[in-house]
């Protein structure tokens, strides 16, 4: 027997087991579930006897439709590997399948609960009662596209439709549904439909896709959800503000039925016509009413409006002629009054008055001034009034109380505007 090395012994049981199980299908229960940074998935896979180390490298795991969870029970598919420096082996996973329930129903009710946990099944947006503009994202191959139009134009045909054509299935659907709606949601319309016909969960993945989700949840415009038949159940349903159980429900439900709005106007019409009449006639007889009334009250009306009148007017004129007589009396007691208080100051100013007068007589008497050496000068008994006017020879009559004398004057001569007098007797 040959002595092999270890390298030697590990790089023949790798070529042995690499060559053996280049095809492995293998179930069990993970544990130790690593999601690496670099995107490889590592974990135990294993049974309640044993165990195996488990690889699945990023490529392969992009494919997955759900979600690898610990304790989850799988069905794998691969080939095992062989690390000869180590000496372990390992499972290397080229697929992966949940045991016991579908990997879309799997991966359905992953994403669902994922989405829920983030709120994105609440805060619904409100639809109009009468939209004005609808963008349609569908297939325009399809017999969906015409069968909402023809209910459409029976229900409500005051409304403008944009179909975009978009990819509903297979692959880059995901991609056009996406981008349809951020065109649809820059358009201004009142609501955008996502719809599409029946079909299995394989056909209908593409409004699973974390790709559209996002999409809808993220617009502003309101969606509503209208893919496939009432059984078929999408993430799309519960992410939009909407859920329709097929498209043409979708029109019943966006669009107001014309026939049973005109039959309510007809009702509305009618209704408002019988209160009118039921309002009309009470006004009229209310009107009467009041009428009969006033002609009745009228003439009483009037009579009393007389009297109040007269009786406004007695008083006004009893005020006004109280109030002159008041004023008239204060005018009477004030004159008075004041001439009681004036008399007094009167006789006093006249007595000062009569006592100047009186000074100014004795002091303008002829006799006081002789009683100073003055006469009084008389020309033909007349007093003279200026001495400037006296001539020579002129008689002249000298008087005071005494005695009279006659004098010749015999020259006058002036001094200034003073004459003086040369006198014979």
């Amino acid at each position: 027997m040959k002595t092999l090395s270890v390298s030697e012994l590990n790089a023949q049981i790798k070529s042995l087991l690499e060559a053996t199980f280049l095809q492995v299908s293998v179930s069990g229960e993970v544990s130790n579930f690593t999601h690496h940074s670099s995107g490889h998935l590592y974990f135990t896979l294993k049974d309640k006897d044993s165990s195996i180390k488990c690889v699945m490298f990023r490529g392969n795991a992009a494919r997955l439709r759900f979600q690898i969870q610990e304790g989850m029970s799988l069905t794998l598919q691969g080939a095992i590997s062989v690390y000869p420096p180590r000496g372990d082996y390992q499972l290397n996973c080229i697929s992966a399948l949940p045991s016991g329930i579908g990997e879309l129903t799997l991966a359905f009710e992953q994403l669902k609960e994922s989405y829920k946990a983030k709120g994105y099944f609440e805060n619904k947006k409100p639809l109009l009662k009468f939209p004005q503009k609808i963008a349609l994202l569908t297939s325009n191959t399809g017999a969906v596209l015409h069968d909402m139009l023809k209910v459409a134009e029976k229900r409500w045909n005051l409304v403008e439709f944009i179909a975009i054509n978009t990819l509903v299935q297979g692959e880059g659907a995901k991609e056009s549904i996406a981008k349809n709606i951020q065109i649809a949601d820059n358009l201004g319309v009142d609501c955008i439909v996502l719809a599409r016909g029946g079909g299995s969960l394989e056909d209908l993945w593409a409004f699973n896709e974390p790709l559209v989700i996002e999409s809808i949840f993220n617009a502003n415009t309101p969606i509503v959800s209208a893919i496939g038949h009432e059984p078929d159940i999408v993430l799309s349903d519960f992410v939009a503000d909407l859920r329709a159980p097929t498209p043409s429900a979708a029109m019943e439900i966006l669009l107001p039925d014309k026939n049973e709005w005109l039959m309510n106007l007809d009702t509305m019409q009618n209704t408002l016509s019988e209160r009118f009449s039921r309002v009309l006639q009470g006004k009229v007889n209310q009107l009467q009413k009041s009428a009969f009334l006033i002609e009745k009250n009228l003439l009483f009306n009037k009579i009393e409006q007389a009297k109040q009148n007269l009786d406004n007017l007695d008083l006004f004129l009893g005020q006004r002629i109280a109030h002159k007589i008041a004023l008239c009396a204060l005018k009477l007691q004030n004159p008075s009054f004041q001439i009681h208080l004036k008399i007094p100051q009167l006789i006093g100013k006249k007595s000062m008055q009569l006592e100047r007068l009186k000074a100014e007589f004795r002091a303008k008497n002829p006799e006081n001034y002789q009683k100073n050496g003055y006469a009084c000068v008389l020309r033909n008994g007349k007093k003279i009034q200026c001495l400037a006017e006296i001539t020579p020879h002129t008689i002249l009559e000298l008087q005071d109380k005494s005695a009279t004398l006659q004098a010749e004057v015999k020259q006058v001569s002036l001094q200034g505007r003073t004459p003086t007098f040369l006198c014979e007797k």
